[in-house]
Order: C-alpha cells, then structure tokens, then sequence
C-alpha cells in the first residue's frame, strides 16, 4: 500500500510537471519576439504555476564579441516586494498565461532595477575559474553552486549582485551549442534547490535555446530585409515604416521627434572622377560615422542615393540641432578616401532639420520639411546645417 501510494504521488508530481513545461512550450510558440520569449522562459522559471524559483536572469552568448551578455532578469528585489507580488497573483488568481500578457501591456518588468541589473552584466567567455557563467557555458553542463563551492567564485559580478546562498546555473543549447544560460536561485524562501529542480529546468532549457536560436534567425531575416545592401542601415522602406511608428509614440507620449536629413555635398564630382566603386566607398565609411556619431536611440537610415536620414526619438529640435553641428563637424574631420577630389579638398555634408509637432504632424510632412531646410543649406553654400 505504502509503495502503491508513493508511485501514486510520484505519478500526479510528473503529470504536473510536464503540464508546466507543455503551457511554457506552447507560450514561447505564441511569438519569434526575443524580448517576449525571454519573458516567457523566465516566467516560465519564476511563477509558482511554473517552477516556482524567487527570482530568474537570463544570459546570451555573444560569439563575436566573446562575452556573455545579460539580457532579462524577473524577480523581487526585496522580501516585501516578493510579498506584494505573490499576493496579487494570489488574489487575482493569475495563472501563466496571464503573466505573459501582463508582461505584453506593460514595460513594468523592463524598468525593474533588477531588470537593470542585470542588463549591465557582461563577463568574458574564457574566465571559467572566475566566472561560474564561464564554466557552465564552457563545460554545457548545469552547475549547482551550494553554500560550500559558492565562495569560490565571490570575484564574479553575477555572484557579487546576487549575494546568494545557493544557485543553479543551466546552459541552454540549440544544436549541440550554448547559446544562453539560465541563472536561477531561492534568496527569499531560502528554499534548498533540489534535483527535481535541477531536472526541470534542464528540460524547460533544452525547449528554450531552440526558442531562442529561432528568434535570433527571424531577427537577422527581418534586419536583412529592411537593411540597406551597401550601407546596412536601414532601407528607404523600412525608414518610413520606422518614421511612422516613432511619431505615433511621440503621439502617445505627447512627446517629440526631431528628423535629420544628410546630403553629401558635390557627390557627382566624386563619383564622376573616381567612378562608382570609389563612390560606394565613400557611402559606406559615411554610413559608418553616422552610426557611430549617433546615440543607441537614433534610427540611421539610408534614403538614397547620397541621402541619408536620422530618426530621433525624445528629441526637440534645440537638441536635434546640436547633434546635427557635432555630425556635421565629424564629418568633416574623417579622412575619407581621395576626398581632395571634393571642392573643398574635402568631404562636407548638408543637413536639414525637422521636428514633431510643429513641422509636421504626418511622416511626409516631417520629411518635406526636413527637405526644404536641407535646401537651405544647399543655398547657403553647404557644408550647414538648417532647421525652420
């Protein structure tokens, strides 16, 4: 009776669980959005409808710069606040699936601190006797740190901000490859990580690096698609789909939106003296600075031809202007090939300002005004920069 009732037990603990990991599995089949299938791995990782850990970071494995990157993490930062949290799941009865809504009507979890944290970690790839994310990357196999080999590693940043007892690390893999690792740990509870633990995170992340890796490959399909073949900045298509959907944010957020038009001065005197191939040099170095000279939040666009374009988010055009002057300058001093070939023995551009709302309350409005103050500059000799 006794045997029969432990097999009875240990049947309703598997049924359970691979309910958990069906309902994970069909989430992350819901979307190729890497942001929102982190979530759902981590949710997944976290909620006590899932594998019920306090708190959960993801890490993906960036080959070519030879570091690992964090990307999300969910969790408390407090004793309290994991109180609050749990209670209103509670209450509201909220189940898996409306976690992961919750998570698409909301940047909530984005703009955590912990979320931050997290998102500032980068360590090396090669540092396994320091770094324990190293190790499991390195080995691809699950590493349970307990309070008696935890110590070893109290030099890494993932350990010095956890400050945790007891953790698990498990490498995710798609196609025999890491491409990401799980760090998941107890700091409230104090719960003991068992190997039941340890089992079902290891199959919830043999399901998720393939998640991932799809997403990274409908990602690079989409970013060639919209990509400029000569430059890689984004495509004359993509920039008014990227136009519209800035305004329509600056519009929700009653913000504003500055748009930055850039012309290569005298381009045809190059192109005419040196041919196309040289051109297509210069076009590219360019597209080069202007990515570089711009902040993460811009959106550099090819137009075409020599025209270029630079979306900016959360910008008024005081500060547009400004950024605009420093491009304009940097420009200027770059040393492009052969450019004394250009009148001016060197490479100038001229720039045309517009900003969300008072130039414009449509893209095409935007962009012909943004035209108009860049023929301005054109008319005052070139190598300027306009704004209404």
């Amino acid at each position: 009776m006794e045997e029969l009732n432990r097999l009875k037990t240990e049947l309703e603990r598997t049924k359970s669980e691979l309910g958990i990991l069906y309902e994970i599995s069909n989430a992350m089949r819901t979307t190729l959005k890497l942001d929102e299938i982190l979530y759902i791995i981590l949710t997944g990782v976290t909620a006590h409808t899932g594998l019920g850990f306090n708190r959960a970071m993801l890490f993906l494995v960036n080959e070519k710069d030879r570091i690992i990157e964090g990307k999300m993490g969910i969790g408390p930062e407090s004793g309290e606040e994991a109180n609050a949290a749990w209670t209103k799941i509670e209450q509201e009865k909220m189940d898996l699936e409306d976690l992961i809504n919750a998570f698409k009507n909301s940047n909530a979890v984005l703009e955590s601190g912990f979320n931050r944290q997290v998102k500032s970690l980068k360590v090396s790839m090669y540092d396994k006797d320091e770094n324990p994310l190293s190790l499991a990357v390195l080995e691809g196999m699950p590493l349970h740190l307990t309070g008696e080999t935890i110590h070893h590693y109290h030099n890494s940043p993932v350990i010095r901000m956890l400050e945790s007892n007891e953790l698990v690390l498990i490498p995710l893999k798609a196609k025999d490859r890491v491409n990401g690792i799980i760090v998941a740990d107890n700091f409230i509870t104090n719960d003991p990580i068992t190997k039941d633990d340890l089992r079902m995170l290891t199959m919830l992340a043999n399901q998720a690096g393939l998640a991932i890796e799809n997403s990274q490959l409908y990602e690079k399909t989409v970013d060639r698609a919209h990509s400029d073949y000569l430059t890689n900045l984004w495509n004359h298509g993509y920039f008014q789909y990227l136009l519209q959907t800035e305004i329509e944010k600056a519009k929700a957020t009653k913000g504003q939106l500055s748009l930055i038009t850039v012309d290569i001065d005298d381009f045809k005197i190059y192109n005419d003296t040196l041919g196309h191939q040289a051109g297509d040099k210069i076009l590219k170095d360019l597209a080069q600075v202007l990515r570089n000279q711009s902040r993460k939040m811009d959106l550099v666009c090819r137009y075409g031809g020599e025209e270029f374009t630079i979306i900016l988010p959360q910008t008024g055009k005081k500060e547009a202007y400004v950024i605009a002057e420093r491009i304009r300058m940097d420009i200027q001093r770059y040393p492009f090939l052969n450019e004394e070939i250009f009148p001016n023995k060197m490479l100038t551009v001229s720039l045309g300002i517009s900003t969300f709302p008072e130039d414009g309350l449509l893209p095409a409005e935007l962009i012909a005004s943004s035209d108009n103050c860049l023929y301005q500059a054109k008319n005052k000799g070139k190598n300027t920069t306009c704004c209404t």
